[in-house]
């Protein structure tokens, strides 16, 4: 009877590993899907379409983004959260994904119910204005918030661009009047067309318009400043201690199985360090920064606890 036992684990043993080399050698057999919370055009969605871009020799059945917009991200990242565990659909995450649930506006979003892929690109706000605009320094703009109701766009309450915005006002003890939009883009969109005083997006979202002679950054909320706009000063440096910044990372939910992970943390580190990607970002302005699977995970426990003592205290 235990050898009788013993051989039907046995012959268990041998199916599963079977079924799972079939699985794994047959994954992707459908197309894949990038959820992107936030609106076309902004920097989360560009950044993914030029990652679907090079990921697209990985999945012979087809690989693109959809976007899935609200609650600064929540809608998105919900849904993605969500989807079934079967490797066709990935989700963009960001910081949002730990600030939302500690201001009560992230729905149902837990970063808990993700495996963490990789992070391929980082970045920090800039406060932009249009280029007539009568503030030509950060210290101008700051000055008439004091006496004056300045119109302060963001991409959505309780984004990361709106808790920027809300950092500079406290580092500087003023008062700005924030006006919410659906993504980046239609905030700087708002801008160009003169509905606000100022921004607080991220440098790659408006680079384009400055070099153009649209738009004028007058900070970064950087720690150092950004190789590819030198001559931007940072908040810091003109006395105003504050720094914060984006990240943007790929998750999928968490009952996906590991050979599925697996082969999805592969192509997203390779396809970042493809000559491809490297030169949209180059071009667009946008940082690389590559962090595998062990450390995203960590970043998002250490920025789960940085956020929520940030958000308690606003």
């Amino acid at each position: 009877m235990k050898n009788k036992i013993k051989s039907l684990l046995i012959s268990s043993l041998v199916i599963t590993s079977a079924t799972m080399s079939y699985a794994a050698n047959n994954y992707p057999e459908n197309a894949v899907r990038i959820i992107v919370p936030y609106s076309a055009g902004g920097g989360s969605d560009s950044v993914s379409r030029a990652l679907a871009e090079a990921l697209k020799p990985k999945f012979p059945e087809g690989i693109a983004v959809e976007n899935r917009t609200g609650g600064a991200g929540s809608v998105g990242m919900s849904y993605g959260m969500h989807a079934k565990p079967n490797g066709e659909t990935i989700t963009m995450v960001a910081p949002e994904l730990v600030m939302l649930p500690h201001s009560g506006n992230g729905g149902d979003i837990d970063y808990k119910k993700f495996k963490h892929l990789a992070i391929v690109n980082s970045g920090y706000a800039a406060i932009t204005v249009p280029a007539d605009s009568p503030y030509q320094t950060l210290d101008s703009l700051l000055n008439d918030a004091k006496d004056k109701n300045l119109l302060f766009g963001n991409s959505g309450t309780g984004s990361i661009w709106h808790i920027a915005g809300v950092g500079m006002e406290k580092a500087a003890e003023v008062e700005f009047t924030h006006i919410p939009f659906k993504g980046s883009s239609a905030a700087i969109t708002s801008l160009l067309g003169k509905h606000l005083d100022a921004v607080s997006v991220s440098y790659a979202e408006v680079a384009s318009q400055v070099d153009a002679g649209l738009l004028r950054t007058l900070a970064v909320l950087a720690p150092h400043r950004l190789i590819d706009a030198p001559n931007i000063p940072t908040a810091k440096e003109l006395g105003y201690d504050v720094a914060i910044g984006t990240w943007r990372g790929y998750s999928v939910p968490l009952e996906t199985p590991d050979y599925i992970v697996n082969y999805l943390t592969d192509a997203i580190l390779e396809a970042a360090e493809s000559d491809e990607f490297k030169t949209f970002m180059a071009v667009s302005n946008n940082d690389i920064d590559i962090i595998g699977p062990e450390e995203f995970e960590k970043k998002v426990q250490r920025e789960d606890t940085f956020y929520a003592e940030l958000i308690s205290g606003l």
